[in-house]
């Protein structure tokens, strides 16, 4: 019996646990069939203000006696670093700014990588190109540049080809990269030394160096300096190839073509000896060949072959700087056009300035865009050297050249193939309405919007001869200018739809300019007029020449004027004062940026016209002076 009542326990408390297993059985999975759908949710949106690290490269001509190796792909705030993937030379876990995010979370099964997959360096394989990496001069971009080699050469041997433009403007570039060139191989030297390059091949290791460097230049074509040396890793032939760098009297900068050629010549060979190919170019000009940029591109990805350069600010939103040249044998001066951008694959500003073509050197705060893309393409970096240049000639050529980062991370340039570029354009009326104006007003293209400004006729039966033909001008690009404001103010609407703030502000600018330009002409036709009928003499007698100055004043129209006109006085200050408040309006909405720049310097230059006595020296219409073409 004992037994029996044991065993009855057994079972009741068997067939209690079990009915209970069933119960709680039956309530997991309740509670599961009534959870919501499993959803990750964070409180960062799109909005919210990123930190940003700011690093100023200092220029530096002291040999490091230590090594900091740097994880592939550094973290760049530089205007116009790319926007891919990079990775951090800190580890997340230790990073401040990630500590105790707010999160809310619906939880679910979420599996992080451990320790010793977060910690791992991706190595120069995850690395993309960047864009605008600004540097106070060649000392600061020669450091950068020795620990990109020292990345590169982590995983390899390294070929690395530097290019160097062969136009006069580039003479004392060459003198400095050329001083700095002991600091870079005294480096590398040490990184050697630490056994901190990696090379798997000891049989080529102990035959050659882990670096050798080819010093080649361009222009129409491509010389190879150390031709007779071959690739070498002694820094003193190096520099002694850079002092023989020739000028190229062509003036013909075919950068493109000059790097396909590069790569084209020393693919093979680096491949045979199990070296990574890298090119360092080094140019103050947007090149002469930019339709071949496909191409460049094309074979650089194709041979993993990174192209770096080191240049300077495109023009902003023009092809064109100008640099002041002084014939030896005269000391005239001249103004001669050199290939600075634009910074975007067209350009987004008018080509026009109220009386004929664009004559400034403004900077447009980032690189031209065949050599900003090339570098971005194909994992290289861009170097730009902003600062002062001194035989830079037109309005903004020394004004600020380096803009804040903050201020313009909204405003960089779409980076795209032309092609793309400009079919995304056309699918925006906005876009397409402003690109149209752009063209319409462009005086390369129509040569009646061309006005003279300068020099004419002292004599008042000459000058009223050449003023007729510019007057007529003067009335037809008024024409324009209305249509072109027309245009416009009808697209007006759209402004707040577009979503890129560059467009933004390249309507707000030519808006405002497209206003203030009509009070230009008109001020043109007035001062015209007043000067063909006062006849004034020269200020001194010395002076040979009449030109056109502009003034903050405004002339008065006269009876006759506004009955021929149209236009009275009061209408033309109400214009005037229209446009001011848009320049404003750009000033406002666009601060510590090129469009901010430019609409300062129009209304600081004023609307006003009149007519100055000057000297011109007869010497350049009499000595004929063979003018160099950079």
């Amino acid at each position: 019996m004992p037994k029996i009542r044991n065993y009855s326990g057994y079972i009741v408390s068997f067939g209690i646990h079990a009915v209970a297993l069933v119960v709680l059985g039956t309530l997991h999975y309740d509670l599961f069939d009534d959870q919501p759908d499993i959803l990750l949710e964070t409180v960062f949106s799109e909005d919210r203000e990123q930190e940003e690290f700011v690093q100023e490269m200092e220029e530096s001509t002291d040999v490091a006696e230590t090594i900091s190796v740097v994880a592939g792909g550094v973290v760049s705030t530089n205007v116009g670093a790319a926007t891919g993937p990079t990775v951090s030379q800190t580890k997340i876990e230790t990073s401040d700014s990630l500590k105790e995010p707010e999160i809310r979370v619906n939880a679910g099964e979420i599996s992080t990588p451990g320790n010793d997959t977060i910690g791992v360096d991706l190595g120069e394989g995850e690395v993309t190109g960047e864009t605008g990496a600004v540097v106070e001069g060649y000392g600061a971009a020669m450091k950068r540049m020795t620990l990109e080699l020292m990345r590169l050469m982590r995983e390899q041997k390294v070929l690395v080809v530097w290019l160097f433009d062969e136009s006069e403007s580039m003479k004392d570039d060459q003198k400095m990269i050329r001083n700095h060139f002991h600091t870079l191989y005294q480096e590398l030297g040490l990184v050697q030394e630490l056994g901190l390059v990696q090379e798997k091949d000891e049989v080529i290791r102990k035959g050659q160096e882990v670096l050798l460097t080819s010093i080649h230049s361009f222009g129409k074509g491509v010389h190879d300096i150390t031709e007779k040396t071959g690739p070498t890793s002694d820094p003193e032939v190096i520099r002694a190839a850079i002092d023989k760098i020739q000028i190229d009297k062509s003036g013909d900068e075919n950068m493109c073509q000059s790097i396909t050629f590069i790569i084209d010549k020393f693919r093979a060979r680096a491949n045979k000896q199990k070296r990574r190919l890298a090119i360092i170019v080094v140019s103050d000009e947007s090149g002469d060949d930019g339709q071949t940029i496909a191409e460049t591109i094309d074979k650089a990805k194709k041979a993993r072959t990174p192209i770096y350069m080191m240049g300077r600010e495109a023009i902003f939103g023009y092809p064109t700087a100008r640099i002041r040249w002084v014939d030896p044998q005269t000391d005239l001066p001249f103004w001669l056009p050199i290939n600075r951008g634009p910074e975007t694959a067209f350009p987004e500003c008018l080509q026009y300035d109220g009386l004929h073509g664009r004559w400034d050197s403004a900077s447009s705060g980032f690189g031209p865009y065949e050599q900003v893309r090339i570098c971005k393409e194909s994992g290289g970096i861009f170097f730009l050297l902003p600062g002062e240049e001194e035989n830079l000639a037109g309005p903004g050529a020394h004004e600020q050249r380096r803009f804040e980062f903050l201020a313009m991370k909204e405003y960089q340039p779409l980076l795209l193939p032309r092609r793309t570029y400009e079919q995304e354009r056309t699918k925006s009326k906005f876009r397409k309405s402003i690109w149209d104006v752009i063209v319409t007003l462009n005086p390369n293209l129509n040569k009646q919007l061309s006005i003279r400004e300068h020099w004419y006729a002292i004599e008042p039966a000459k000058f009223r001869e050449e003023g007729k033909g510019e007057f007529q001008k003067a009335m037809y690009a008024m024409g324009l200018l209305s249509q072109a404001t027309k245009i416009l103010e009808n697209i007006k609407p759209l402004r707040a739809k577009e979503d890129s703030q560059r467009w933004r502000a390249a309507f707000d600018l030519a808006h405002a300019q497209c206003l203030s330009y009509r009070v230009r002409l008109f001020q043109f036709m007035l001062a015209m007029d007043k000067h063909n009928k006062d006849s004034p003499p020269p200020k001194e007698k010395k002076h040979n020449r009449w030109n056109l100055r502009r003034v903050p004043a405004m002339l008065k129209p006269d009876e006759q004027q506004v009955k021929q006109t149209r236009v009275n006085f009061e209408e033309l200050q109400a214009e005037e004062k229209l446009a001011r408040d848009l320049y404003k309006f750009v000033i406002t909405e666009h601060p510590g940026t090129p469009w901010a720049q430019r609409a300062n310097y129009e209304m600081k230059q004023g609307f006003g016209m009149r007519f100055a006595s000057v000297f011109r020296d007869t010497r350049y219409d009499t000595v004929k002076v063979t003018l160099p073409k950079f």
